[in-house]
């Protein structure tokens, strides 16, 4: 037993260097640094910093080189890295519509007051490889914009709150403190607060998956994208030894509006609903797949309908952590010899009764089973 330890052991020293080189590659080739991750892949970075649940670029593009670019062993180098930190306080709730904007479109009206700003987006890209990126060049500096942004660009939700056409969010009596996913356990029913945390740094492609079903007929809703918002927010912290908030940092965000129709109910008449998202970073297709979810989950409280995956709060919740799902299916690569040899011993006996002499499974009298079948099977299952 020591020595199969101390083999394991070695063994696992030699995987850790073995790891280094497959990450470094090519020694030829100059090496990453993060400045270059942080700068050149920020959408990988804005995903990790989602799903990890730590605003920190340089930290994000630390987990991305570590983790030599696959995305879910960086989301989770990165979530259990937050849980060593201290918390020292709680921020002021953030107003997205103070947000110094880089994008702002809405698909609902063509004039929305402030304009449509289409800002940096692969939307109106031809989706072709473009091989002049193979050479290293310097860029050009974007010059700058000609004309200043409106400052007045109110939420397109907002104007339809203003005509009572969208259910109303109110504050629940009391305003409770809202529920923190990280320090206390997710249960059902989960409040909208529960449910958007866990949206929040859920897998984008599980989130993917569920917002598409509802598009396909798994879901009551029709949606539109009322209002996507991408840019950089202020976030403040109330000190008490001053009695008022300090600015203590500012956020790259992005910000998802979806209305959906709803036909009304006993107690209220028809009106647009509601889906949110919004996400560390740039992450677009995360918060409108949010929104979509976010939205589906509300059925049962709507009345609507509730019998699609996307409006199972168990399904979806407790499945679209990327950590969680991640550890529980590598699990099944360590050693479960002793799992597998209860459950080789129980086939053989099985397969023993049924070709027992005389049983009603007997090969003999079961034309199905040709000799050379069972044979063939017994061999397989063989020591």
């Amino acid at each position: 037993m020591y020595v199969a330890v101390k083999g394991g052991e070695r063994a696992i020293l030699n995987s850790y260097r073995m790891l280094d080189d497959y990450r470094r590659g090519d020694r030829a080739v100059p090496e990453l640094s993060l400045d270059q991750i942080r700068e050149q892949m920020p959408l990988a970075v804005s995903r990790v910093m989602a799903e990890g649940s730590l605003y920190d670029p340089q930290l994000a593009a630390l987990a991305l080189k570590q983790a030599a670019g696959d995305v879910i062993e960086a989301v989770f180098l990165l979530r259990a890295y937050r849980t060593t930190l201290s918390r020292y306080g709680y921020t002021q709730p953030i107003d997205t519509g103070r947000m110094r904007l880089q994008r702002r479109i809405s698909s609902t009206f063509k004039d929305v007051p402030g304009g449509q700003i289409l800002g940096p987006t692969y939307d109106y890209t031809q989706r072709l490889l473009d091989f002049s990126l193979e050479a290293e060049r310097q860029a050009d500096a974007l010059p700058a914009g000609d004309e200043p942004l409106d400052s007045a660009m109110p939420r397109v939700t907002d104007l339809l709150a203003h005509d009572d056409l969208i259910d109303a969010e109110a504050i629940p009596d009391g305003d409770p403190e809202p529920f923190d996913l990280t320090r206390q356990p997710l249960d059902f029913p989960a409040s909208r607060a529960a449910r958007l945390q866990n949206l929040a740094r859920a897998d984008e492609g599980f989130l993917l998956s569920m917002g598409y079903s509802t598009q396909r007929g798994y879901g009551n809703t029709h949606p539109f994208a009322a209002e996507i918002r991408y840019g950089f927010l202020e976030v403040e912290m109330h000190i008490e030894e001053l009695g008022f908030a300090v600015t203590v940092g500012e956020i790259e965000i992005t910000e998802c509006q979806m209305v959906s129709q709803f036909s009304g109910n006993g107690e209220e008449g028809p009106k647009f609903t509601r889906g949110y998202g919004l996400t560390f970073g740039y992450g677009e297709r995360k918060t409108m797949s949010m929104a979509l979810v976010d939205r589906a989950l509300k059925a049962k409280d709507l009345g609507e309908r509730a019998d699609s995956p996307a409006n199972d709060h168990e399904f979806v919740l407790y499945h679209s952590d990327n950590v969680e799902a991640s550890g529980f299916v590598q699990h099944l690569k360590l050693p479960h010899y002793v799992d597998f040899q209860a459950n080789l011993e129980l086939l053989r006996r099985m397969r023993a009764e049924r070709a027992a002499p005389g049983s009603a499974s007997d090969p003999a009298s079961d034309p199905a089973l040709a000799p050379d079948t069972t044979r063939q099977l017994d061999e397989a299952v063989a020591p």
